[in-house]
């Protein structure tokens, strides 16, 4: 089995916008901008042989705020310049109960299960406690990409970081340490 590092797509490896203190992902014909450092730190992680797989909730589609296509064209562009080896999207609502819309795990095992991952070996880098849960929920071990956004849950990940780049020596250090802890029931 392989190890992996999950990425949330808004607020770790694209920029997001913030309307008093709350995180808003880009809209169609909006200009997608990857975060300085992520494309850098992607591929060191890719070299040290991480599987990278960015999970992420798109809940704007079934609100009707933003088209599917451009949702779909902005991942696929973000897989082939970040080389990830995997792209898991929810497109629900909280009010559709779905097992992939994080703080459920389904995302991150859907990605396990088809790409041969070791959960217990793997991380999830968020932006937000949905991300950072989801991650726990799953067995892996979890960073928060920490911008204070306001009317967040309280998480307690194993680190917090400014960004991706800044988390990558601390996810470089704990790969060498076994994972203790295991995924929660569900």
């Amino acid at each position: 089995m392989r190890r992996a590092v999950f990425l949330d797509r808004d607020g770790v490896l694209i920029r997001t916008h913030v309307r008093d203190g709350r995180p808003y992902a880009i809209t169609a014909g909006e200009p997608v901008e990857i975060i300085d450092g992520v494309a850098e730190a992607c591929t060191r992680l890719k070299q040290l042989g991480f599987v990278l797989v960015m999970a992420t909730n798109q809940p704007d589609v079934a609100n009707g705020l933003t088209p599917r296509r451009f949702v779909e064209e902005t991942n696929a562009m973000l897989a082939a310049t970040l080389a990830l080896d995997g792209v898991e999207v929810c497109f629900h609502t909280d009010a559709d109960n779905c097992d992939c819309r994080k703080p459920k795990p389904g995302l991150l095992r859907a990605a396990a299960q088809k790409l041969d991952i070791d959960l217990a070996q793997s991380f999830m880098v968020g932006d937000r406690w949905r991300d950072i849960e989801a991650g726990q929920r799953a067995g892996c071990r979890t960073i928060l990409i920490d911008y204070h956004y306001t009317g967040e849950k309280s998480v307690s990940p194993d680190y917090a970081a400014s960004s991706l780049h800044a988390a990558l020596d601390w996810i470089l250090s704990a790969a060498m340490m076994p994972q203790a802890k295991p995924a929660e029931p569900r």
